[in-house]
């Protein structure tokens, strides 16, 4: 059998001991931070707890990918201990959490490996509704970080279109717009932005442009959740009317959904057998409030209220 030469050998053993040496020092800033991990009480403040990405890229001897990947893990655990505990919470509104860490471990998710996509687009979903200008801040280092990722100024945009800045929202769509490989839409959407910002139009077209875009599984289902709610609107809005319609002509209210049964079957309206009241987009049955001829989405939807 022909021995392998003795430089190929070398070249092994050292490239092992560099695979090794990477583990080792991964480990041992792994170990480093989790002595300053939160504590389990969601009530103590846990800001500052965690190695700065400067600090930690300075530790991790050139492996910032992989340290930039556990950092990520750390995101998306911290935010999940924090959900686990709460109740009716979405993605996109995490307010009511105590998460003052969240940015910061983002922000060194996206030190440690500018190009990182996923951290800048959890950024501008999540951190909004805790903290708006880090939101705007960590996107922008992103697209500084990667001038030529339009998917990036689809994020920022989404934050100030948020913010009812509309019109910076479709300065934000323009400019990504130009970009190499960026779709059509990013063109409509400035336009969009500029002539009707607020409607309901527009907001499914941003939600669904997200759904249809985003790899992450967590954001893709709070978009359709998002889309759900939009044409949940759309269905109150037509209801309401027929609950006017009959209110002026009986001169009261109905007393349940199955006195309005002949109107739904002409409209051939899909309705729970038992109840009488029509779907929900998510097919959870509607609230109807007899006394003020009102319909609500049911606090069992999978829709959010607000």
């Amino acid at each position: 059998m022909e021995r392998a030469p003795a430089s190929d050998f070398g070249k092994t053993i050292n490239l092992w001991l560099v695979v090794v040496l990477g583990i080792w020092c991964t480990f041992l800033l792994s170990k480093a931070i989790d002595l300053q991990r939160p504590p389990a009480d969601p009530n103590v403040v846990d800001e500052n707890l965690y190695l700065s990405g400067k600090a930690a890229k300075r530790m991790s001897l050139g492996f910032n990918g992989l340290v930039a990947d556990w950092y990520w893990m750390r995101s998306l655990q911290y935010v999940g201990r924090k959900v686990m505990n709460a109740h009716d919470i979405q993605l996109d509104d995490l307010s009511q959490l105590n998460l003052k860490l969240l940015p910061s471990l983002l922000d060194s998710a996206t030190t440690l490996d500018p190009e990182f996509q996923d951290p800048y687009e959890y950024a501008a979903v999540v951190l909004p509704a805790i903290n708006v200008d880090e939101a705007i801040r960590i996107t922008k280092k992103g697209i500084d970080a990667n001038p030529s990722a339009w998917r990036l100024y689809q994020h920022l945009g989404y934050i100030y279109w948020q913010q009812h800045d509309f019109a910076l929202a479709a300065e934000t769509y323009g400019k990504g717009a130009q970009l190499p490989g960026a779709p059509p839409w990013m063109e409509a959407m400035k336009a969009r932005m500029a002539a009707q910002g607020g409607s309901r139009t527009t907001a499914r077209e941003i939600y669904t442009n997200m759904f249809e875009q985003s790899a992450d599984d967590r954001i893709r289902e709070m978009a359709q959740r998002r889309i759900w709610q939009l044409d949940a609107f759309d269905q109150i809005d037509a209801l309401q009317k027929i609950l006017t319609t009959y209110n002026d002509r009986s001169g009261r209210c109905p007393a349940n959904w199955k006195e309005l049964q002949p109107i739904f079957r002409a409209i051939k309206l899909s309705v729970d057998p038992e109840t009488g009241a029509p779907f929900d987009p998510s097919g959870t049955p509607f609230v109807f409030g007899d006394t003020n001829c009102s319909v609500r989405i049911n606090p069992e939807s999978k829709i959010p209220v607000n």
